[in-house]
């Protein structure tokens, strides 16, 4: 026993902890319990609407379990800081006033001892506080973009309009600005261009996370919710994926989920449903994306709740070399005659025409069992591209759109580099607005048209530029561009070049930063060098040139352009060809400078609007 007693005295003056009480205040209102190297629990004990837990983004996820009086609510992840804080995230504890709210966290990092594990910086941070303070703190932050408040970003989906609102749904994590948690966040906007944000819409539950899907308006009251009931259809991303039904009978705003999900289920990975009331067939249709397979597939309802198998399209044919996601189907019609073709979206994630995610499409005709694409003439379905930049994927269109129209929006990022871009307090935002239509191009073919929405004409602050017409030559000529909210602007311009080969146009900076366009009218083609931009290196497939078809023969086309703080959006003939890029400079450009190569082009009717930030 002297013995015994002798070495627990030596281990006590040598600092070694047999037993040290677990509990402790991080602030005021928060007490934590250590409970091993890799178990903690986090109790609230005072007053306020959000727990801030600190994170740090190049830590693996915790699991955070949520439980309100002893009974586990919802399980999060977050990635705690561990030796800094990155930026926090809000817990929103307003539900559960005058409950008892415990979270149990299991963090992934290995330790040797507890006393180790309180070394981590976020048991220090966590805080209560009764505001969230969104004040924009990113230098790259979109003026005229719609982005999250806070936290990650990807996939818009569940898109409707109704009574003058558009509603616009996103795959959002709340508790981080990297994918995890994934929720259908909301924001409504009367115009497409000013967006109020809402509180998240759907949330993950007992079948999992909440992936992509869509919404529409039930007119006839099909699904026995009530006339004007707003459906959603969506995946749950748990074990498996599944389809699940959703209503609304407040626009939008609030959603019960259907006590008897999943409606579909299928023996492979199937996701992203996107459904519309056909009038031809009286019934639901709904196109799946069956994602391995690389193919689409198709159900008929007559209520959203049984679905029967259809057909399917896409073995084979398009891009094949990724997962295809995201997908909608519309008719419309060709302009300069009475036609209507059936336009099939195609996301696909790698496999894009410059690397990484892209959107591609098919035309063709639709029963409302199976889609049948146009052939070319030799009899092959050409892959074709919405956009041929590299930061536009999974677009989709609002459903019940006025005046027929068929409004698009994408998520403007690449699956190559998204959680790396040089922004923290918000990750992704969404292209602006497009209307797509079809045309059918020299070589016989149809295409798809993606013009600016006209709402976006109302960003127009001041016409600071205008030219007329002036001479393109070998040596450059430069235009300044405005100064005002960080340069953003729009810029409109022809370019006619049947006395040349090729003009070259520069949006430059004093820093070196700059980005090369070209439109080449004998190969009838524009391309975008983004390699010298500004901050290129968080990610070595960021760096890149793309290039698109022009659809022209004459050697002219008019072109605008729309400048954002982290990107520009190049819309050539109307919208008959497009380019999406992320930029980010170190100093907003400044300058445009054209010049041409093989004689003279000429420049025609540049206009260049300062926008309004209002």
């Amino acid at each position: 026993m002297k013995k015994i007693a002798k070495r627990l005295v030596a281990l006590l003056l040598c600092g070694a902890t047999l037993f040290t009480p677990a509990t402790w205040a991080a602030s005021d209102g928060v007490e934590v319990n250590h409970l091993g190297v890799n178990n903690t629990l986090v109790r609230v004990t005072g007053n306020g609407n959000y727990l801030l837990f600190p994170v740090e983004e190049a830590n693996d996820d915790s699991r955070v379990q949520v439980l309100v009086d002893g009974n586990i609510v919802e399980t999060i992840y977050v990635r705690l800081a561990r030796s800094k804080t990155d930026y926090t995230v809000p817990y929103d504890l307003t539900p559960y006033k005058g409950k008892h709210v415990v979270f149990e966290i299991v963090t992934p990092q290995g330790r040797e001892s507890v006393r180790e594990a309180k070394e981590d910086a976020c048991w220090k941070g966590l805080e209560l506080a009764d505001t969230l303070d969104t004040a924009n703190q990113e230098k790259y932050r979109p003026a005229f973009h719609h982005t999250p408040l806070y936290g990650w970003m990807n996939d818009p989906n569940g898109m409707f309009y109704k009574d003058g609102q558009w509603h616009l749904y996103y795959q959002c994590n709340p508790y981080g600005s990297k994918w995890q948690n994934m929720t259908w966040g909301h924001a409504v906007s009367s115009d497409l261009i000013h967006w109020e944000h809402k509180p998240n819409a759907i949330k993950p539950n007992g079948l999992g996370t909440v992936f992509s899907g869509s919404c529409a308006v039930d007119y006839h009251n099909t699904a026995g919710f009530g006339k004007g009931t707003v459906l959603a259809m969506y995946t749950s991303a748990g074990t498996s994926q599944m389809q699940s039904l959703a209503s609304s009978t407040d626009n939008g705003l609030t959603f019960d989920i259907y006590a008897g999900n999943p409606t579909l289920t299928l023996e492979s990975e199937a996701r992203d449903p996107n459904m519309f009331w056909n009038e031809k067939t009286g019934a639901w249709s709904l196109v799946l994306a069956h994602a391995l397979d690389r193919e689409m597939l198709f159900f008929s309802s007559p209520d959203m709740k049984k679905w029967t198998w259809q057909g399917r399209f896409g073995k084979g044919i398009g891009a094949q070399d990724g997962v295809w996601e995201c997908p909608d189907l519309f008719e419309l019609p060709v302009a300069g005659s009475d036609e209507t073709k059936w336009m099939l979206l195609c996301n696909i994630n790698p496999g894009g025409p410059f690397g990484g995610s892209a959107t591609q499409y098919f035309i063709g005709d639709f029963d409302g069992k199976t889609f049948q694409a146009d052939t070319d003439p030799s009899g092959n379905v050409p892959t074709k591209w919405l956009d041929y930049g590299k930061d536009h994927y999974a677009t989709v269109s609002w459903s019940d759109a006025p005046d027929n129209r068929r409004t698009l929006i994408g998520w403007m990022s690449n699956w190559q580099y998204a959680a790396d871009v040089p922004t923290r307090q918000f990750r992704s935002a969404n292209t602006l607005p497009r209307e797509v239509g079809l045309f059918r191009g020299a070589d016989g073919e149809i295409y798809a048209s993606c013009a600016p929405s006209p709402e976006l004409e109302g960003l127009r602050d001041q016409l600071v530029r205008k030219v007329g017409k002036a001479d393109i030559g070998w040596k450059s000529c430069s235009y300044s561009l405005p100064t005002a909210h960080d340069g953003i602007c729009e810029i409109l311009f022809e370019i006619d070049t049947r006395k040349s080969k090729a003009v070259e146009m520069t949006l430059f900076n004093q820093e070196g930063d700059k980005v090369v366009m070209k439109y080449n009218s004998e190969r009838h083609t524009f391309s975008f060098d983004r390699r010298e931009s500004g901050l290129v290196d968080f990610n070595e497939n960021f760096p890149a040139v793309t290039v698109s078809p022009t659809f022209e023969e004459k050697g002219v086309i008019s072109l605008r352009l729309f400048i954002d703080r982290s990107s520009i959006e190049v819309f050539g003939d109307g919208g008959r060809f497009v380019m999406t890029h992320l930029v980010f400079p170190r100093r907003p450009y400044s300058q445009l400078s054209f010049s041409s190569e093989g004689g003279n082009a000429r420049l025609g009717d540049l206009k260049v609007y300062s926008l309004t930030t209002k």
